[in-house]
């Protein structure tokens, strides 16, 4: 493990952390205006405080972005979850869109009714004034590709999405005539549970002050 003296200044010693963290995890450092992944297995957040669901008509969508510098502020065990699924179909994910550094999220279909159907690609997100399809889908679970739900039943995929989506900023989810706009609310919850888990962080790596 690494030290960091607790002399260092609170913003010296979040940046040392991150680094540290990111270089473990074979993540390259953070540089522009991105942010710095924090540790995990500090954060306590559910999967469904960092999801937006959307409904339209009998089905409920949820949308649950697994970047890591989202992902890493759940729970331990929520984290290794949702982790182990994004690498588990990356390359894949990568293979079909052609190209790498895409913005990853988990999507869901959940049906209220019987044969209700679902068409994957009518799926868009909304940041910085931009409409974004998904530019690569992935499923999960084996009844995916009928595109048609029975009661009570959910249909999982991973979607790739353009890195220029901003996870940072305004996110809507669109569904044919359907929006969803509380991305807001889930900023300012994981905002704050970022600050928390970089201050469990410090309170970790403190050491002694030079002598």
């Amino acid at each position: 493990m690494t030290r960091v003296p607790r002399w260092l200044g609170a913003a010296a010693l979040a940046t040392v952390v991150g680094a540290c963290t990111a270089s473990a995890n074979g993540l390259p450092p953070t540089g522009g205006g991105a942010v710095a992944p924090v540790p995990p297995g500090l954060g306590s957040l559910r999967q469904d405080e960092i999801t937006l669901d959307l409904q339209h008509e009998a089905l409920l969508i949820k949308v649950t972005p697994l970047d890591e510098s989202i992902i890493r502020l759940t729970a331990p065990d929520t984290y290794q979850r949702l982790s182990s699924l994004a690498r588990s179909r990356r390359a894949e994910l990568d293979e079909r869109a052609l190209q790498d550094s895409l913005h990853v999220f988990l999507v869901s279909f959940f049906s209220y009714q019987p044969d209700v159907p679902f068409q994957p690609e009518d799926l868009n997100l909304l940041s910085l004034g931009l409409r974004f399809r998904p530019q690569a889908i992935v499923p999960i679970t084996p009844g995916w590709d009928l595109q048609r739900l029975r009661q009570q039943e959910t249909q999982m995929a991973l979607y790739a999405f353009d890195q220029r989506v901003d996870l940072e900023s305004d996110l809507d989810v669109e569904y044919r005539n359907a929006l969803q706009t509380g991305w807001d609310r889930i900023l300012a919850r994981v905002e704050a549970e970022r600050a928390r888990v970089r201050a469990r962080a410090a309170r970790r790596y403190d050491g002694p002050p030079p002598s």
